[in-house]
Parts: structure tokens; sequence; C-alpha cells
């Protein structure tokens, strides 16, 4: 399955399109790979996606064409989640 197919059934990222979009910026890394949108998704994959400050990193445990939002949760398992400190202290 396509990787911005993926993120989107999956409902880790609500449209395609931004799926796309994350992917050509380099923000989503397959098997610490950077993955293109079109990068084949395979259960056993691990995706790390960057969103802002916060990195997910899940693993893929089944793909399908399209899921209930119930569904969509059981398609990965969050096997970490990091936020980014900004630095607020100022010169």
């Amino acid at each position: 399955m396509r990787l911005d197919k993926y993120l989107k059934v999956s409902r880790l990222i609500k449209r395609r399109t931004v799926a796309k979009d994350v992917s050509d910026q380099g923000r989503v890394l397959l098997n610490g790979r950077e993955a293109k949108p079109g990068s084949d998704v395979k259960p056993g994959d691990v995706l790390e996606v960057q969103f802002g400050q916060r990195t997910l990193t899940v693993k893929v445990e089944r793909t399908t064409d399209s899921a209930r939002k119930e569904d969509a949760e059981g398609m990965y398992t969050i096997l970490k989640e990091e936020t980014r400190k900004t630095d607020t202290t100022f010169p």
C-alpha cells in the first residue's frame, strides 16, 4: 500500500494530500530511511512521522484499503511519542 494512502486510512494524518506533502518534505521515515509518498508500506514496517514539535514512531500491524474509525487504530502500534522542547530563554 502506498505510504500516503496508509497515513490517511490509518488516520495518522487526516487527508491524503497532507500526507503526500509531509512525505515530500522529508518528515516521514520508513524503516529509518526518508520515504516518498509512493513508498510501499507493509506489516512489520516502522514509520516515524514528524508533526511540528512532536515525533510519532509506529509499527505497521496491517494494511487495508479502507477502515472505519474504530478499526483504524488497530492498523498500527505506537512505539514511541516524543515532544521536542523549545528553548524559551532569551539572550
